[in-house]
């Protein structure tokens, strides 16, 4: 995606002309998608071998994970990010549900609309891939952002760490 055409049409309106919404590529270690995916949540220490190992993963899968991010084309430095990982399913005739993961936008840049660009760019990435719906887990104070969105509350998450 170049210029942020994979962004929706009413978010493309409104971006800073040196914003660039696009997938995630093999240079982004560079750019910052490590320490920006720090600001939501521990990574642990990742080198650029490891990061280009895992995006090489990831990239065998692409019809099962799209990872988006917005570049700030001025700086070369990535400003927000979001994953949507296709389940495949048995259910509603063998159908597909989206997930949406790792949605994060750089302190200094949130209340600019970037983090809904995100979301909503990723619901359309899932109804583009043939999903019957979206889902995501976030936290209690996040859930007025997420209904800014279209999303709705729905049922609880339960989770064991390992």
């Amino acid at each position: 995606c170049r210029c942020g055409s994979c962004a929706p049409r009413r978010a493309r309106g409104r971006m800073k002309e040196d914003l660039q919404v696009r997938e995630l590529r093999a240079d982004d270690f560079g750019k910052g998608y490590v320490q920006l995916l720090s600001k939501l949540a521990s990574v642990g220490d990742i080198s650029e071998d490891m990061f280009k190992e895992r995006f090489q993963q990831l990239r065998e899968r692409a019809g099962e994970y799209f990872i988006l991010v917005i570049e700030d084309t001025a700086k070369a430095t990535l400003v927000g990010a979001g994953t949507l990982l296709v389940e495949f399913k048995f259910i509603h005739a063998c159908s597909k549900v989206g997930h949406i993961e790792d949605v994060v936008v750089l302190p200094e840049t949130r209340g600019k609309g970037l983090g809904l660009l995100v979301v909503n760019t990723l619901v359309e990435e899932a109804k583009k891939r043939g999903c019957y719906k979206v889902i995501l887990d976030c936290d209690e104070k996040n859930i007025d952002f997420y209904k800014k969105a279209g999303m709705e509350r729905k049922e609880v998450q339960m989770v064991k760490y390992f």
